[in-house]
């Protein structure tokens, strides 16, 4: 792996989180190249050392990487296929917000002009970038980002999650599930004890304990789920969904909504309906994985 901190990076795209990454390269030692459509964006980089390339296919020349962080797939698209660009032998790694198709139809395109790509997710924001607490996700052919991981360290967490380009994607809407589905949780339980007068800061301690306590359950219920099989260790889902009616009960009662708790109770009726009521609570996967089209 190369140890050196002096490899010549290119940015493209100088947004909030453009410029926070071409800031973490210059910030670690790396000569930087940035290009952006409004080049005044470029200002500050520059005086802290960057180089503002007159083109795109100057940038794609200037480093031994190119970060690609622009709006959407159809800008990069655009700006990289451009009849005068020519990236064949470099190596893209596009940290633009996507879904797993574009990412995995964007690698093709790469392959198809003989450029090197890594697809990736920012799971943070521009101000943690550079810091621990940024975790960037990579996915793709595992030798390109063994050869570049040295240089991807300087924006923060750097993580390879499998050669299939449309894992960073995945896994970013997956974090996204996971974050909402939380908050949302904590919402509702913060709007009935609002009610009892009860303050959002006082509740808050008690809903993390419970949330991490959650969070110690996913391995033991992730072997369920990979093996198919859902014996009710804990508790069976037909208890469960006693446990669900009182919570909504209990949110009408104090006039507080209660669709969401609708919404995973009919869910969990369905599974029941199927058979499903005595196993325990991650026999829902069934439920979660397939569509709704009524």
């Amino acid at each position: 792996m190369n140890s050196r901190t002096d490899t010549p990076v290119t940015v493209i795209g100088l947004g909030l989180m453009g410029r926070a990454l071409a800031g973490a390269f210059l910030k670690a030692g790396h000569p930087t190249t940035v290009w952006n459509r409004t080049t005044s964006k470029a200002d500050q980089l520059v005086a802290e050392g960057a180089r503002l390339a007159p083109t795109v296919g100057d940038a794609l020349k200037a480093g031994s990487l190119t970060i690609i962080c622009v709006t959407d797939y159809q800008v990069m698209h655009e700006l990289l296929g451009a009849s005068d660009i020519e990236p064949a032998g470099t190596m893209l790694i596009n940290l633009t917000s996507g879904d797993s198709a574009q990412a995995r139809e964007a690698a093709r395109w790469a392959e198809q002009r003989g450029a090197h790509y890594l697809d990736g997710a920012i799971m943070a924001i521009p101000s943690a970038i550079g810091t621990a607490e940024a975790v960037i996700l990579h996915s793709g052919p595992q030798s390109d980002f063994e050869a570049h991981r040295s240089t991807l360290d300087a924006l923060g967490t750097v993580t390879y999650l499998g050669a299939d380009h449309g894992l960073a994607s995945l896994y970013d809407v997956a974090g996204l599930a996971m974050m909402w589905s939380v908050l949302n949780a904590w919402l509702q339980g913060t709007a009935m004890l609002r009610t009892a007068g009860v303050d959002a800061a006082t509740y808050a301690p008690f809903a993390q304990q419970i949330a991490a306590t959650v969070a110690e359950w996913l391995p033991g219920y992730a072997e369920q789920i990979d093996s198919g099989s859902f014996p009710a260790e804990v508790s069976a889902l037909e208890t469960d969904v006693r446990a669900m009616a009182h919570l909504i009960e209990e949110s009408e009662a104090v006039g507080v909504n209660a669709e969401l708790p609708k919404l995973i109770k009919a869910m969990a009726d369905r599974s029941i309906a199927a058979g499903h009521g005595g196993e325990q609570y991650p026999v829902l996967i069934e439920e979660f994985g397939r569509p709704r089209n009524d």
